[in-house]
């Protein structure tokens, strides 16, 4: 039962406790973990996401609590090692979803340098899931800063999406990163419905405290399990625009990259990108065609052996970005300064220990705890497709792109064509090459009411190896536009 408004007001202030769930797994772990999960011949959580059933439920606004004096006491005075020359604003800090139970989301707010009056807002989020948007999104994407070798000091990412708008990284659900929640059943019973909602009350609150930022252009950006987020939270705002009394969230468009959208079609996906790209035998591959139906999903136990005989053929690479070498703790530290244009597979290390500084946590505001990247909690619904809801989104006129790095073999170009094909979609702009520094930057195909773009050269986590093109993508995708021809 939803508390009254004054119990609202009152707990939103009150202080809170930290339940930390520290992992060791990374953002590759938890996806592979779930997508094992699926090859079963009893697939749980099967169908599509409940939320579309419920839609027309009765509605209660979302306890807001009272944020003045908020958004200055976020506000960031520099972050310990970043480099000099520091042209915009910075915000960490936490909002309350729910005060009852003591649940905290933290986020870290960039403003642009220039245009920051003008230019939209666009809310990034990390899947896994379970995994952080700050320590990936943030600090080895698309953010501002890079985290150097020595895990104390940071470099500037010039390719930074906050370049062409207002970026907002949100550690999502409650037990990730630096987000908790005072009761602690609450990490054991999370799922795509109370992220959702979660997600929407952090708006919706994050928006009173950034008053200046409501009636702008707001999209929603992810990768990965994000597949699931994004379209969840950008359905959930257009469904409750329709019926609050509350803040009306101005979403224009949502961008999800390699994303996990469908089990079946992102599963064959998979195997079929696995054989193309050389690291299947013809054999078992001929062996996964026979004995597997990715397209009702019921995989018998000789199609399963046949999947784990494929995964492991691959061999001892990295599935995120198949042709990019594994992290090598052991090995020489690359210079103290990195280059935003040489990504290091050994950032995770670097970013844990520069997040877990204690006088880092003290710039950004949160409570002293341990940090990590992904964290152990439970997943109780996931549905095996988020195509419904995407059709849905489709039908509403939101502008919806879908990219895809093309050397990821986790979420591989194949899975993303697959799940798309399944619309049928008529095509407005034929596949072409686009093109970024006088280079082709990827493909891009134009359908009616949905663009599809690969990334030339990118794995799982597209700014992080093709800074420049992911920054151009981006670009093309806020301002409407296909990325240019020419």
């Amino acid at each position: 039962m939803k508390a009254p408004l004054f119990i609202c007001l009152l707990l939103c202030f009150q202080q809170l406790a930290f339940f930390p769930i520290a992992s060791t797994a990374n953002q590759g772990d938890n996806l592979s973990k779930l997508i094992k999960s699926r090859k079963s011949e009893n697939t749980p959580n099967a169908g599509t996401w409940v939320a579309l059933e419920f839609a027309n439920k009765e509605y209660s606004p979302v306890c807001v609590g009272n944020q003045s004096g908020s958004m200055d006491a976020d506000k960031i005075d520099a972050l310990p090692g970043q480099p000099e020359g520091v042209d915009f604003n910075q915000y960490a800090g936490y909002v309350t979803v729910d005060p009852a139970a003591g649940r905290a989301l933290f986020y870290y707010f960039v403003e642009s340098p220039k245009n920051s009056d003008t230019n939209p807002l666009v809310l990034w989020l990390n899947g896994g899931p379970g995994c952080s948007s700050l320590g990936y999104g943030a600090m080895e994407e698309l953010g501002p800063f890079r985290v150097n070798s020595d895990g104390k000091t940071l470099f500037r990412n010039e390719y930074a999406w906050n370049d062409v708008a207002n970026v907002i990284f949100l550690e999502s659900p409650a037990g990730v990163g630096f987000s908790y929640s005072n009761t602690s059943s609450d990490y054991t019973t999370v799922g795509d419905n109370r992220t959702a909602e979660d997600s929407y009350t952090f708006l919706v609150n994050w928006l009173e405290r950034f008053p200046q930022y409501k009636s702008r252009d707001f999209y929603i950006a992810g990768e990965s399990y994000a597949g699931h987020y994004v379209p969840q939270l950008a359905y959930t705002i257009l469904s409750k625009n329709k019926i609050t009394n509350q803040t009306v969230i101005n979403l224009k468009g949502i961008a999800i990259g390699n994303a996990w959208i469908d089990d079946n079609t992102s599963n064959q996906g998979i195997y079929d990108y696995y054989w193309t790209h050389a690291l299947n035998s013809d054999e078992t591959h001929a062996a996964i065609t026979k004995n597997c139906d990715f397209v009702t999903g019921n995989l018998t136990r000789q199609c399963i052996q046949y999947l784990d005989q494929g995964d492991e053929e691959v061999g001892d690479i990295d599935i995120y970005n198949i042709y990019y070498p594994l992290c090598d703790p052991s090995a020489p530290k690359r210079p103290p300064v990195g280059s935003v244009n040489d990504f290091d597979p050994c950032s995770d290390n670097y970013v844990a220990s520069y997040l877990n500084l204690p006088e880092v946590q003290k710039a950004l505001h949160t409570i002293n705890t341990t940090w990590s990247a992904c964290s152990h909690v439970g997943w109780t619904d996931s549905p095996s497709t988020i195509l419904p809801t995407i059709k849905q989104l489709i039908d509403s006129g939101l502008r919806l792109w879908v990219y895809s790095g093309d050397i990821d073999g986790r979420v591989p170009i194949t899975s993303s064509r697959y799940s798309i094909n399944t619309f049928k979609l008529p095509v407005e702009t034929a596949w072409r090459p686009w093109y970024s520094n006088e280079e082709v930057g990827g493909y891009v195909v134009g359908y009616k009411g949905l663009v599809l773009t690969t990334v030339r050269g990118a794995g799982h986590t597209v700014p992080s190896y093709q800074p420049e093109r992911a920054l151009n993508m981006i670009s093309s995708f806020l301002k409407g536009t296909l990325p240019p021809s020419s």
